[in-house]
């Protein structure tokens, strides 16, 4: 059998750090909006059985199970999915709907997409997915 390839090699591990990294910073949303850290004026207030607090529960409790690799592919679709209706209830009324740059969407659709390559192609080789299928 012949050795991996380079591009074999790093494709898996590359996708598991794109994983960790996208968490990471997506669960900071959460946190701003449920517990003030970091504090962003707009979310002072946010109650929890509101629209931005369940917002908030999803992005930091999916975030965790993303950054962590477990049950990434289901999570990253959920996530996805709940990116994509926030740029359109959120940006897309500014009425640049297919222009994020304008609209202040550039972060949702990114996460929106970065969660579906999640979702399609799982989270790589390091996490608890892998883990659990032997794939370390």
């Amino acid at each position: 059998m012949a050795a991996p390839t380079l591009s074999e090699q790093w494709t898996p591990r590359m996708l598991s750090v794109l994983r960790i990294v996208t968490a990471f910073l997506f669960i900071q949303h959460g946190t701003a909006k449920l517990l003030g850290v970091p504090h962003v004026a707009m979310f002072d207030g946010v109650e929890l059985m509101s629209l931005m607090g369940v917002a908030g529960v999803l992005e930091v409790g999916g975030g965790i199970l993303v950054l962590l690799g477990l049950f990434t592919r289901p999570a990253a679709f959920v996530l996805s999915g709940m990116m994509a209706v926030a740029y359109f209830m959120a940006h897309a009324p500014s009425g640049h709907v297919l222009v994020p740059f304008l609209n202040g969407g550039e972060p949702a659709v990114l996460f929106c997409f970065i969660f579906l390559l999640l979702a399609v192609a799982g989270g790589g080789a390091w996490g608890f997915d892998a883990a659990m299928r032997g794939k370390h």
